[in-house]
């Protein structure tokens, strides 16, 4: 059989409506509940991305009346999965955000993904160091630091969502292996290997200081956007968030 594509759409805080329409009355209620608003406006952010995109690969209209036949949960270990018209979706789903962006990921199987969308910026050797297995550190610093750096750590992200465990478990229980940093095409290929032996192939890009990963249980073709040309090829980051401890 033949491997399903992964389609993904990324959307900016800009085009969120200001008003709760489009969401249903709990999920309108639970996002009204959270106290920060940089949280709430994230939250906002991913629920809107992955509505719009569900709709789009279900031909679903995009107004406030189709967005509210679509529900995005959370399984109790925080994964997102998508309820349409009261039913299971047809497709399993990843999400991210960062810098008032957001990126979401479906493929129309059970088959796990994950996505990332990080920022080509500069870390700190202690971050590598902390973070990075022995190999991911000499990959690193082989090139252009801001860019492996980030590259690796996006797709490590990925993993752990494929994994279901996030920043849970230690990011030096997967390794991150680039195929090519320059290759031909705007996807370049990956793999991730799990301490157990498990091997997760991949995908990335680069969209000016934006980059997106895409990780799978199973070998897909690169990931079709829903929108062409997708409005992250040139997007503005937001610098305004303070970064996450992590993020040194």
């Amino acid at each position: 059989m033949p491997a399903q594509p992964v389609l993904w759409l990324a959307c900016g805080v800009a085009e969120v409506p200001d008003d709760n329409g489009w969401l249903t009355p709990p999920e309108a209620a639970r996002l009204n509940r959270m106290r920060y608003v940089k949280r709430r406006s994230e939250a906002r952010l991913g629920r809107w991305t992955a509505k719009r995109t569900l709709a789009r690969a279900l031909g679903l209209p995009g107004d406030a009346a189709g967005l509210n036949r679509i529900v995005i949960r959370n399984a109790p270990d925080g994964a997102p999965y998508a309820i349409v018209d009261d039913a299971p979706a047809p497709f399993t789903i990843a999400m991210t955000d960062r810098a008032d962006w957001a990126a979401c990921a479906l493929i129309g199987s059970d088959d796990r993904i994950g996505c990332d969308l990080e920022l080509v910026e500069p870390r700190s050797d202690r971050f590598v160091e902390d973070y990075f297995t022995p190999a991911e550190q000499r990959t690193v610093r082989s090139g252009d630091i801001p860019l492996l750096a980030n590259l690796v750590w996006s797709a490590k992200e990925s993993a752990l969502k494929v994994l279901r465990t996030g920043l849970r478990s230690d990011t030096r229980s997967v390794e991150v292996r680039l195929d090519d940093v320059v290759g031909d095409g705007p996807w370049h290929p990956l793999t991730v290997a799990t301490d157990d032996g498990r091997m997760f192939p991949g995908w990335w890009l680069r969209y000016g200081e934006f980059l997106l990963t895409v990780v799978g249980a199973v070998e897909t073709p690169p990931p079709t956007s829903l929108q062409e040309p997708s409005p992250l090829a040139t997007a503005t980051p937001s610098h305004t968030w303070m970064r996450s401890p992590l993020r040194r």
